[in-house]
């Protein structure tokens, strides 16, 4: 068997925001793993703040500073989790590795109005 280079969007940017890529034949490397880690992290703490969302929005007196800053919280966790969405989709959509010849489209999380 031949190794697939794999083409993996990773869940951080780069010093400008620009999305970041792994291109390796090694879903078991190092940085993998890493952005694995930083998957899992990701989406558990999003899992924290979205329990405090709860908390907060339950409350009829949330003070408005609060609101605002759990709306913050809110977008980079869901722009967090629609990241490695992205990232583990793109995965599974190319279950032969090495066929994609062009990275993922980049994220860019909605204008909030």
């Amino acid at each position: 068997m031949t190794p697939h280079n794999e083409l993996r969007l990773l869940p951080w940017s780069g010093p400008d925001g620009k999305p970041c890529f792994l291109s390796t034949d090694d879903p078991d490397s190092h940085l993998s793993r890493l952005a694995d880690n930083t998957e899992e992290i990701q989406l558990g703490l999003g899992t924290e703040l979205l329990a405090h969302a709860r908390e907060v929005l339950a409350d009829p007196e949330a003070d408005p500073e609060e609101l605002h800053l759990l709306a913050t919280d809110l977008t980079s966790a869901l722009h967090a989790a629609i990241r490695v969405a992205t990232s583990r989709g793109h995965r599974l959509s190319h279950p032969t590795l090495g066929t994609q010849t062009e990275p993922p489209a980049p994220l860019h999380p909605p204008a909030l109005h």
